[in-house]
């Protein structure tokens, strides 16, 4: 090749010369002659951005560039360019664009660039994979269009309840009357005419930056046309970097300790690997150069991107940086001090200390964010460990394994936080913990219980404290919706909904108190404790130190002029007794009760003692009800059953309810959905919970059926007929509805 060079130095200086010997794209250094060959002067590769030559290598005669890119180097540059694939130690070679350049040929160093992104725009990206298609993209295009353009006025005209022709007005009335200053924003003048607050205006201009900022992908998102993950593949193609899975990626001691966590949480990324010199970091903002600036002047090494999700970056922080980690704050945590347990009669109170109190905080948070409903913190006998486990939709998982040292120290701690003697080792005690994690309210039931070697465990329930549901969001089948809010609708009466412990029944109840929660009715509940509220609403909670029990609630409801009563539990024949003449008596009563199916419950109400007649006349109706997991949606498939798989599913269905029914799809039409496991789930292939519902009317039929005494099954059958859904027969339904499988479904129902 020409030995006339031109080096770009990262300083920003351009050296001209000619090469004083051979340059090969893996050399270090390069050595050129300048000032007319009177000096020699050599060069780190490393203090380079760029080297233009005049011509282009042998090898790459024969090479075909890639696609047309600008390259922005960390002087400041920018280059067109067309890259070939061939890379060397520490760069790789591109074409100039400008054909009457002299040097076209440039060869790039890893380390001088601060961005690569293809001319390509991304909505092209994105058509180019399928992913949208033209007409999307192009009324996305024009969205994009009028956001950027969207004046202060249009948006205070929406967001205030005013019209852009009384704006006009009030500006041309300040216009005449005022002395305006030419840089005077409209929104000063509405709110001095007190038309607007200056809350509002300072909205609508959030607002406004926000719309001229958004750039064609996030409207692609916002309004349904593509994923996250699909932005992140065209993005990916346009800056050349690779997409990664962070998911499956475990990062390097070195890159973890590269960075710190304060400055990850602000530039939102994520490390890698790194070799001592160039640190490979994720990212979810390839567009954002600044990023890969502040990384490099942080931490003064090479910057490699790779592109991951945003949630993913956010997963790995919390999972490997989060400052009071539980696994990292175990790790650090003495073992020293181990206490002798095996002598019963020796009591140590052991002072917690601040890792025992961090620990505890960071257990309580963690457990919240798992989405767990239970810790249960179980010691071992003796100098065994202290076993913490997590009851994370339904099912108990083990999580932790803390050194004996510190199990006094723990059960002392919570204690302590939850009002508790920490001297009282004998008897069982109960309180509650109330704490505050990302704006929200949390408080957990404590109940300590000791066990047999002067041990204590404890078994923390994290209470909802969340608002209702809407019963659209219930995972009622049509069927059963139409039929409960039927029954809503009925001006007095009792509805009972039931089921074991943890089987939603309060969430229910209080969806069902939103559909009938207006302004024309009195609403009064009872509950122990009171884990969701709602406007509207008045709440009350037992309190057995005073002996304010249910049955004593329900005599002063009863007293207050009630329209609507909600009992959290019909724990007695007392209670019961009272909720039914209080449905009687014009009263809208709901409650809940502990057992495993509708017809169930009316023989064991009788069994309690209460009057057939007068129970069979209040009832409106009983939902029972279970939780089954629901399947992952990011990573379950369709799939046809098997002729042996379907005929399981029809002969389960059969044998709840005696017949086939027409919801059950016929072999040819039915699909399911099987599990798979991912990042998500955690490769259970499950998320969350369903509801499963079985719902008996109190028809004349069933009313007569529980007059009469009639058995279980054949209120049961009555019950069939008149069009009731088993359990399973509903968990079937839903089956076939994708949502979730057989395995699940022969877990909660008989």
């Amino acid at each position: 090749m020409d030995d006339q060079i031109v080096i770009h130095l990262k300083t920003g200086h351009k050296i001209e010369g000619r090469l004083a010997r051979a340059f090969s794209f893996d050399d270090i250094d390069i050595e050129i002659l300048f000032a007319e060959g009177q000096r020699r002067l050599p060069f780190a590769v490393d203090e380079i951005c760029a080297i233009r030559f005049k011509n282009l290598p042998t090898w790459a005669l024969s090479e075909t560039p890639a696609a047309i890119e600008d390259i922005h180097t960390t002087s400041g540059e920018t280059f067109r360019v067309a890259s070939f694939t061939r890379k060397f130690r520490k760069g790789f070679v591109s074409l100039d664009q400008d054909e009457a350049a002299p040097l076209r040929t440039i060869f790039f160093t890893f380390s001088g660039i601060r961005g690569r992104s293809e001319v390509q725009r991304i909505g092209e990206i994105l058509k180019e994979h399928g992913f949208v298609t033209n007409n999307s993209l192009d009324e996305t295009l024009q969205m994009q269009d009028e956001l950027r353009s969207r004046r202060i006025g249009e948006i205070v005209a929406e967001t205030g309840e005013l019209s852009l022709e009384a704006i006009d007005e009030t500006f041309q009335t300040a216009s005449k009357k005022l002395k305006i200053p030419l840089n005077v924003r409209i929104g000063d003048i509405l709110v001095e005419f007190g038309l607007v607050t200056r809350d509002q205006v300072e909205n609508a201009f959030a607002a406004q930056q926000k719309g001229k900022k958004m750039k064609v992908g996030e409207l692609l998102i916002s309004q349904g046309l593509i994923t996250e993950e699909q932005l992140l593949q065209a993005l990916a193609k346009k800056f050349r970097l690779a997409l990664v899975d962070l998911g499956t990626i475990i990062p390097s001691e070195q890159a973890l300790g590269a960075l710190s966590e304060g400055l990850l949480s602000r530039l939102r990324v994520f490390p890698i690997e790194f070799d001592g010199r160039t640190l490979v970091v994720a990212t979810s903002t390839p567009t954002d150069l600044t990023v890969g600036d502040n990384l490099r002047f942080s931490t003064k090494y090479d910057i490699r991107f790779v592109v991951a999700s945003a949630r993913q970056i956010t997963a790995a922080i919390d999972k490997y940086y989060h400052k009071y980690a539980v696994d990292t704050l175990l790790e650090s945590m003495d073992e020293a001090q181990s206490i002798d347990l095996e002598d019963e009669s020796y009591e140590v109170h052991v002072e917690p200390d601040s890792e025992v109190i961090a620990l505890v905080n960071r257990l309580l948070v963690d457990a919240y964010k798992r989405g767990a409903s239970d810790i249960h913190l179980e010691p071992g006998a003796g100098k065994n460990s202290l076993f913490v486990r997590y009851r994370i939709d339904g099912d108990c998982i083990a999580v932790h394994k803390i050194s004996a040292s510190h199990k006094q120290a723990i059960a002392a701690r919570i204690k302590i936080i939850a009002g508790l003697d920490i001297t009282e080792r004998r008897r069982p005690q109960s309180g509650k913990i109330l704490l505050r994690v990302d704006q929200r309210r949390l408080e957990y039931r404590v109940e300590v219980t000791p066990i047999v070697g002067g041990q204590e465990v404890v078994v923390l329930r994290l209470l909802s404290a969340s608002k209702p549901l809407p019963l659209e969001q219930m995972g009622f089948s049509t069927h059963n919706l139409e039929r409960f809010k039927e029954l809503l609708g009925k001006p007095y009466g009792m509805i009972l909904c039931v089921g074991p412990t943890g089987s939603g029944k309060t969430t229910t109840l209080h969806s069902a108190l939103v559909h009938v929660n207006t302004t024309s009715r009195k609403i009064w509940t009872v509950e122990d404790p009171v884990e969701i509220t709602q406007q509207g609403l008045c709440q009350v909670q037992v309190n057995a130190k005073i002996g304010y029990n249910f049955a004593e609630a329900l005599r002063s409801f009863l007293r207050a002029d009630p329209d609507v009563i909600m009992i959290g539990e019909m724990r007695d024949g007392e209670t019961a007794k009272i909720a039914i003449e209080a449905s009687l008596t014009g009263h809208l009563v709901f409650s809940t009760l502990h057992t495993n199916s509708a017809p169930e419950t009316a023989t064991r109400l009788i069994h309690m003692g209460m009057d057939p007649f007068n129970f069979a006349e209040a009832l409106l109706g009983i939902i029972a009800q279970r939780l089954a997991k629901k399947l992952c949606d990011h990573c379950k498939n369709p799939v046809r059953p098997t002729h042996e798989e379907y005929e399981e599913l029809v002969s389960e269905f059969v044998h709840s309810s005696g017949k086939m029914s027409d919801f059950i799809p016929a072999y040819d039409n039915a699909t399911v959905m099987v599990r798979n496991g991912c990042e998500r789930c955690g490769g259970t292939g499950y998320t969350g919970r369903i509801a499963i519902h079985e719902l008996m009317l109190g028809t004349p039929a069933i009313k007569r059926a529980i007059w009469e005494g009639k058995e279980v099954e054949e209120i049961k059958k009555i019950a069939l007929e008149e069009g009731m859904r088993t359990l399973k027969m509903d968990g079937i339904d839903k089956i076939f509805k994708g949502i979730t499988d057989l395995e699940q479904i022969r877990r909660v129902c008989f």
